[in-house]
C-alpha cells in the first residue's frame, strides 16, 4: 500500500513501546511491593481520594468496574484495602485503604525517581510531556471518560 507510515514513525506506536518500558522499568519494583501496574493505579487513586466505590475508581482509571473488581479484591486479600457494601444500594462497593495500604505509598517514591533518572529528563521536562500526552489523550478519547 503506497503511503503506509513507518511503524517507528507512528506516534500510537511510539507511546505503546514508551508504556510498554515504562511498566518493563516498574515491574522489579511493583514486584518487591506485592503489586501489579494495575493493583499500583488502584492504590494511586485512592492515595489521592481514600473511600470511593469501585464505579468512581473505574471511572478515574477509564477501566469498566468488571476490570477494577478483581483487582480489588486481590489488593484486599493482601491486606491493603477492606470493601464494604453500601448498606443503601447493595450493588454499590466502597474501597477504603487499610493502614497497610496507606503505608505502602512512600515506598512507591521509588518509581517516579527510576522513570526521572532513565528518561534523562528534568521534572519540569518531564510534567511538560505529561501535561501534552494528557492533552492529546483527551482530544483523541471518543467521549468523557478520560480522567
Amino acid at each position: 500500500m503506497s503511503g503506509t507510515i513507518p511503524l517507528d514513525q507512528q506516534l500510537c506506536f511510539s507511546l505503546y513501546g514508551a508504556s510498554l518500558a515504562i511498566n518493563r522499568a516498574y515491574k522489579p519494583m511493583l514486584d518487591a511491593l506485592g503489586l501489579t501496574y494495575p493493583q499500583y493505579l488502584v492504590l494511586s487513586t485512592l492515595w489521592e481520594m481514600d473511600r470511593q466505590t469501585v464505579g468512581v475508581i473505574a471511572e478515574r482509571l477509564s477501566l469498566e468496574p468488571s476490570t477494577i473488581t478483581p483487582l480489588v479484591k486481590r489488593l484486599e486479600q493482601a491486606g491493603f484495602v477492606a470493601r464494604e457494601r453500601d448498606p443503601a444500594d447493595e450493588r454499590r462497593v466502597h474501597v477504603s485503604l487499610t493502614n497497610a495500604g496507606r503505608d505502602l505509598q512512600p515506598s512507591t517514591a521509588c518509581l517516579t525517581q527510576t522513570l526521572l533518572e532513565r528518561s534523562g529528563l528534568t521534572v519540569a521536562q518531564l510534567i511538560d510531556l505529561n501535561t501534552r500526552v494528557q492533552a492529546l489523550r483527551d482530544a483523541v478519547a471518543p467521549d468523557s471518560r478520560a480522567p
